[in-house]
């Protein structure tokens, strides 16, 4: 006789935000692992609207959403600034996180949330969808087998044309940016394929006159291996979202390397001197994925601190651009 099925988990969400409305939150409404019970907004009427969309209860503030006994974990999507304190908010509640990139707005508060969790033994992730894509492992298995020869560099770029003036990642307040919104998905590749051990040898940011925000940028950075990696992001670019790792026998790029589609089937293109190799692989549901990990993490009481180990040393990378970069002002 087959045992029962486990009970979904409850989940809690903390944030009415674009991402949540459109992906993460209709990723939970079909996924058995997970029932989401309840959802708090910066507005009520922001979360009844979500609560009647998705059939959950809405509460007037995240507060309250805390309180709930029959939350088992809290999903956060509130903007940047916020992540550290609603995530924060939630551990010391009891409830384990599942918060949106980054963590925080820097390594002090990334170091903060992962030591709490770990104390409180209890799950923290941030949603970067993009590294549960079983693409990523596949270009680490390329590597390491020998494919690509001696890695010399690595490239990466995710930029997006400018935005609407009146979206949120326009308000420096509120841990706006490019640095912080579409910075961090090249960044934290370099850190995946590279190892944590990451030094920014250069950076530039072109900075809005008004006001400072970073609206795009350039980060060289170097590994103790002495790989060199160039990583381009911005809100001023047609849309690009690739990397690339160059060996002395061969380049492999990624060529849908973050935001890939669950339906998308992923090309690696392998390029050598006299010839290409073109390699399809199966589509695969990175945000499901993810989602799934995170249900097993909490069933299984915590874990990965390697994990946080890599979301600590990409905020340290945030952190050393910020210090270091030259600024470029532009109108």
């Amino acid at each position: 006789m087959s045992a029962p099925a486990a009970r979904p988990l409850r989940l809690g969400a903390i944030g009415t935000s674009s991402i949540a409305w459109r992906r993460v939150l209709p990723t939970v409404a079909r996924m058995p692992e997970w029932e989401l019970v309840a959802v708090a907004g910066r507005t009520p009427k922001k979360a009844a609207r979500f609560a009647e969309h998705f059939g959950c209860a809405a509460e007037d503030d995240p507060g309250a959403l805390l309180d709930r006994s029959d939350v088992d974990a809290v999903y956060v999507s509130a903007p940047t600034s916020l992540h550290r304190h609603w995530a924060e908010r939630a551990l010391l509640a009891g409830k384990h996180v599942l918060v949106e990139k980054p963590v925080g707005v820097d390594a002090t508060e990334a170091r903060g949330l992962c030591a709490l969790a770990a104390e409180r033994g209890l799950t923290l992730r941030e949603n970067f969808m993009f590294l549960h894509h079983p693409q990523h492992a596949g270009v680490r298995e390329l590597v390491a087998g020998g494919r690509l020869g001696r890695l010399a560099s690595f490239s990466a770029a995710f930029c997006i044309p400018p935005l609407p003036e009146d979206d949120i990642r326009y308000a420096a307040a509120l841990g706006g940016g490019a640095l912080l919104d579409v910075g961090v998905y090249p960044l934290r590749a370099a850190v995946l394929q590279l190892g944590p051990d990451l030094d920014v040898a250069g950076a530039t940011l072109r900075t809005r006159v008004s006001d400072g925000l970073d609206l795009s940028g350039q980060v060289l950075l170097a590994s103790p291996s002495g790989v060199l990696a160039e990583l381009a992001f911005g809100f001023e670019h047609t849309y690009a979202s690739t990397y690339t790792m160059w060996g002395d026998r061969a380049r492999l790029t990624v060529t849908r390397a973050f935001t890939p589609p669950a339906s998308h089937q992923p090309l690696l293109v392998i390029e050598e001197q006299d010839r290409e190799e073109r390699r399809t692989l199966p589509a695969a549901d990175q945000l499901a994925l993810l989602l799934q990990e995170f249900a097993s993490a909490v069933r299984a009481g915590g874990g990965a601190v390697g994990q946080h180990t890599d979301s600590i040393a990409m905020l340290e990378l945030v952190d050393a651009v910020r210090t270091t970069a030259r600024r470029i002002p532009v109108r």
